[in-house]
């Protein structure tokens, strides 16, 4: 996949559960998302899942959202859709990704 020159690659971690398979492989929970910082979309994803459906899936439902007007929607999303033991591990991580992007970038925080 190629991408334009306003997309930008940038990872949130989060720490899974300690009964969560991905603690055995990985130890860690990283989300990479590749975003459009002309429209703060995300155009692609990757994550240390333990399946590849898993992050097909999660691709499915992050995929082409706004990462600074959409949160409470995709986190909604996620809560209502994905019920791996990661849920929660995931939604920190976006939130963390989040966090991170409102940093490079403060003039596109709300308010």
């Amino acid at each position: 996949m190629e991408y334009s020159e306003t997309t930008i690659f940038i990872t949130g971690q989060a720490k899974p559960g300690k009964d969560d398979a991905i603690t055995s492989v990985y130890q860690t929970f990283s989300l990479s998302l590749f975003v459009d910082t002309d429209t703060d979309r995300i155009v692609n994803l990757a994550c240390n899942t333990v399946m590849e459906e898993t992050e097909a899936f999660i691709r499915c439902l992050l995929v082409g959202r706004s990462l600074t007007e959409e949160l409470p929607e995709m986190v909604d999303q996620l809560q209502r859709r994905f019920f791996g033991m990661s849920q929660k591990t995931l939604i920190a991580a976006l939130k963390d990704v989040h966090n991170r992007y409102l940093t490079i970038y403060p003039e596109k925080r709300r308010g």
